[in-house]
């Protein structure tokens, strides 16, 4: 199951030490999450939900408009329900 956006955004801040996490504010603009805490994040997040095949391809970011939302978003809509 994808955690929601409340738990992702809780679960970055954890990984990077930030107070909080804006889910609106590109990737890149994020002053207290860096690159390294998202691939943490991720490694993490792979190795508890396997069945939804995440990949660093989550943080696609194409326009500079990337965000914690929409990064949810892809996670939901890739989501493989359980067998």
């Amino acid at each position: 199951m994808v955690p929601t956006l409340d738990e992702l955004l809780d679960q970055i801040a954890a990984v990077s030490g930030a107070a909080a996490v804006d889910a609106d504010v590109p990737l890149t603009q994020l002053s207290d999450v860096d690159s390294m805490d998202l691939m943490e994040w991720l490694y993490s997040f792979q190795s508890e939900h396997p069945e939804v095949g995440a990949d660093a391809a989550l943080f696609a970011d194409d326009d500079g408009r990337t965000t914690l939302r929409v990064v949810h978003e892809r996670l939901t809509a890739g989501a493989v329900a359980p067998a």
